[in-house]
């Protein structure tokens, strides 16, 4: 019997955030994951601070953004990858009235840090954006893929990752102790993305009035190879544009309420593209399209917690589409929690749905 702080279920951007989190706090674990793609490894992997539809900053931006840095730069040591880098964002502007919003937007106190205040001219010839652009400060782009193998390769090297799909029949919780098949654990924290809904353990916990807590939320991306685009920045407009090199970018991406299959779909592709010919004015190919399902909650916040059960079985989900930015602070958040019982801010707390 090989005896464990705690076992992780998962390693999508939640699972690598708390297991870099005990790792920093010398606490013995395991992650347990099958190796399914999930939607870390199909997210764009843009750390953005603010929301460029409307021009505000994204939920407690400053504080997860703070922690989300130096947290990816300290795995990049750890890993002796390249896995993040400084990279501009610009929102293509509409209309006068879209100018005009964006300077007072920069003139706030909560994002005069994150956006420029200029509107600068467009250059390139291949990106329709008559109005100009907006910039976004203390941007970054993050190699998902590159994240989630090299991440999986140094807990194999380190004898800390199980690779078979979790078997919920073979966990036994007693009030001290759990254990799963030859392993003693003290604490579990199932960070399974949207793949919670399998877990029987989940929904126990919440009341059935609030059956819809949980809303999970299919996102799909065309990858397409434009010679002539010739984009060194990531692009919003209608779909994210985003440079993954070689003439090559992702863009997107679809929202699919309630969808919980990967399958791509022509329906996303066709409004992506439909998007995507309202913000460059070049030929275009069409060579990939991958879909992943954002573990999402009723009102946009993460659900983190345990349960009133059984103190020893813990969540670290519903991350959204900002997962990237929020995952390592909430993993530090849920570690005080069960390590040194400080609360969790009321609002990530799933408390606030049982009754």
């Amino acid at each position: 019997m090989k005896n464990l702080d705690y076992i992780i279920v998962g390693l999508g951007i939640a699972g690598i955030a708390f297991a870099e989190t005990l790792l920093k706090h010398n606490k013995s674990f395991v992650v347990i994951d099958d190796n399914q793609k999930g939607a870390t490894a199909t997210s764009g992997g843009v750390l953005n601070p603010t929301v460029l539809k409307r021009f505000t900053a994204a939920w407690n931006a400053t504080q997860f953004l703070d922690t989300a840095l130096p947290f990816y730069k300290a795995i990049e040591v750890r890993l002796s990858k390249q896995i993040i880098q400084e990279y501009p964002v610009y929102r293509i502007l509409n209309n006068i009235e879209e100018q005009n919003n964006w300077i007072v937007a920069s003139d706030k106190k909560e994002l005069s840090r994150f956006l420029s205040s200029e509107i600068l001219k467009n250059e390139n010839p291949s990106i329709k954006a008559p109005f100009g652009l907006g910039k976004v400060k203390e941007a970054s782009k993050l190699n998902p893929l590159e994240l989630i193998k090299s991440y999986r390769t140094y807990l194999k090297d380190n004898k800390k990752l199980i690779s078979e799909v979790f078997d919920y029949n073979s966990l036994h919780i007693s009030e001290e102790k759990l254990n799963y098949k030859n392993i003693e654990a003290n604490t579990i924290v199932f960070a399974e993305g949207s793949g919670v809904i399998h877990n029987p353990l989940f929904p126990l916990s919440i009341s059935p009035e609030n059956d819809k807590v949980f809303v999970p939320n299919k996102g799909e991306y065309i990858i397409i190879k434009a010679a002539d685009l010739k984009l060194d920045a990531i692009l919003k407009g209608g779909m994210m544009l985003i440079p993954l090199g070689d003439d090559l970018y992702k863009v997107g991406a679809s929202y699919g309420r309630d969808e919980t299959d990967t399958n791509t779909t022509k329906k996303a592709q066709n409004t992506i593209v439909e998007k995507l010919d309202t913000m460059v004015d070049c030929s275009y190919e069409i060579v990939n399209q991958v879909a992943g399902v954002r573990p999402t909650v009723k009102d946009r916040k993460p659900l983190i917690g345990r349960l009133p059960q059984h103190n020893n079985v813990a969540f670290l989900n519903g991350l959204g589409t900002r997962g990237l930015s929020m995952a390592p602070l909430l993993s530090q958040l849920l570690f005080d929690f069960l390590e040194i019982q400080k609360p969790l801010p009321p609002e990530i707390d799933l408390k606030r749905f049982i009754k």
